[in-house]
């Protein structure tokens, strides 16, 4: 393991994973067999900072480790201090709707914002007031006003026009100007002590007010965030990151195969087009400071019939599917597989992990370099292990070894491997927890 991991890093991995999902703090330790990802990662992050914007698909089976990808993006951009965002995609939150859905998918995205000092969500509040401060010291230094004399009621004037005026000069016009308004009035709550008011300027930014009406009567704003201004609203927010001083806005999309499981054809396509306009504008940096990853199945990307390939126009820029299977390394594609590590990237994850468990349970003992061998024999000399064989099942497998192990001191390590999977090895059929190819009426 190239760095030591800490005991919160490891209680946060071994209980994650003991409960499926993938660790949202320390997954940097079970980074394996994706260097050329990460630096491809590192570089497009580096070209965000300086004002562009990119969009990829990262695109493998159940299993595969699209989530892990997605959160390995979160934690190097963090790092980067980028302002991040990683979200499930569901049949309550969509790219395009008239009902609701689209504005659930921005709201859900501001509420799961992070930062290097908030990485637990809900990190615009703290945003908004680093903001705040940075202005009174910009306004301070220049015009020669003690920023003591800034916070005086007779002086808000001054603030909250440069608040505006910086707002106002977004490349992506959208709901700038309201942005401002809203910002300015958190300004106020600030000023009076208010904290009302605060937390209704929040609710504006977050998507949470819902008619033009409420808006108006409460913070003196003549529009809201909905269904169709949304993805505008979200630029704005990456331009005001960039200006504040972070290196951009970072969004992860996991669970996009719920695009493909929409029922209706029209729907689906409605959702695609969106994605295709977001896909032009991120390629053309029409958007500003903005970072877009999708984790998605084959089928999604690629399924002429259901997926973002039955739209003409996103199938073009998706390219053929069967370039997924080339041999030939080629990270500058938007649409990215991330293919099976190799025997020996198991091997050394499964290491590393035995490390992170042992710090965990707070015990020296566990599988030794032979125990390690002999519980990656048994699993890939098993019937169907070319074919359904993941690194999801593999570390779920080795945790319940581990846990036998811990729990079973009196017997014997091998004794307990081949008991798992039986002299005869068990064939690894499809997890049955694999409905990525399965289609469901919502």
């Amino acid at each position: 393991m190239k760095t030591k991991v800490n005991r919160k890093e490891a209680d946060n991995i071994i209980k994650a994973l003991e409960a499926g999902i993938v660790p949202q703090k320390g997954i940097q330790h079970l980074l394996v067999g994706r260097n050329n990802e990460v630096q491809e990662i590192i570089s497009i992050l580096d070209s965000i900072k300086e004002g562009e914007s990119d969009i990829r698909f990262w695109v493998g089976d159940f299993g595969s480790g699209k989530s892990f990808m997605l959160r390995t993006i979160e934690s190097v951009a963090i790092q980067k201090n980028f302002v991040v965002s990683t979200i499930d995609l569901t049949p309550t939150r969509r790219f395009y709707a008239s009902d609701g859905k689209a504005k659930a998918l921005y709201s859900e995205i501001v509420d799961n914002i992070v930062i290097k000092t908030s990485q637990n969500g809900n990190a615009i509040n703290t945003i908004l007031e680093e903001w705040i401060n940075k202005i009174l010291l910009d306004v301070s230094k220049r015009d020669e006003i003690p920023v003591s004399d800034l916070l005086k009621l007779e002086n808000k004037n001054i603030v909250e026009n440069e608040i505006l005026n910086i707002t106002s000069s977004f490349g992506s016009v959208g709901l700038s100007y309201e942005l401002g308004q809203a910002i300015v009035k958190y300004y106020e709550g600030i000023m009076d002590n208010d904290r009302v008011l605060k937390l209704k300027s929040l609710r504006w930014i977050r998507g949470d007010i819902d008619t033009k009406t409420e808006a108006k009567k409460e913070l003196g704003i003549d529009k809201v965030i909905n269904d169709d201004n949304w993805y505008e609203s979200l630029k704005n927010l990456a331009e005001l990151f960039l200006g504040i001083g972070y290196s951009g806005f970072v969004i992860n999309f996991d669970e996009a195969v719920n695009l493909y499981k929409l029922p209706m054809s029209r729907t689906r396509e409605r959702n695609y087009e969106k994605i295709l306009n977001i896909f032009n504008e991120c390629k053309s940096n029409s958007a500003r400071g903005l970072f877009i990853n999708f984790g998605a199945t084959r089928k999604t990307v690629f399924d002429e019939y259901r997926g973002m390939s039955s739209y003409g126009a996103l199938k073009g820029r998706l390219g053929a599917e069967r370039a997924m299977d080339s041999k030939l390394l080629n990270t500058n594609r938007t649409v990215l597989p991330l293919k099976p590590l190799i025997v020996e990237e198991i091997y050394t994850l499964l290491e590393n992990l035995n490390e992170i468990y042992n710090i965990h349970y707070k015990q020296v003992e566990g599988m030794k370099t032979e125990h390690i061998k002999i519980y990656m024999e048994e699993q890939l000399n098993r019937p169907g292990a070319a074919e359904f064989l993941t690194p999801r099942a593999v570390i779920k497998d080795y945790l319940e070894i581990l846990d036998l192990i811990r729990q079973n001191q009196e017997v014997d390590i091998e004794s307990i491997i081949y008991e798992k999977f039986g002299r005869k090895s068990m064939p690894i059929t499809k997890d049955e927890d694999n409905k990525d190819d399965e289609i469901e009426v919502f």
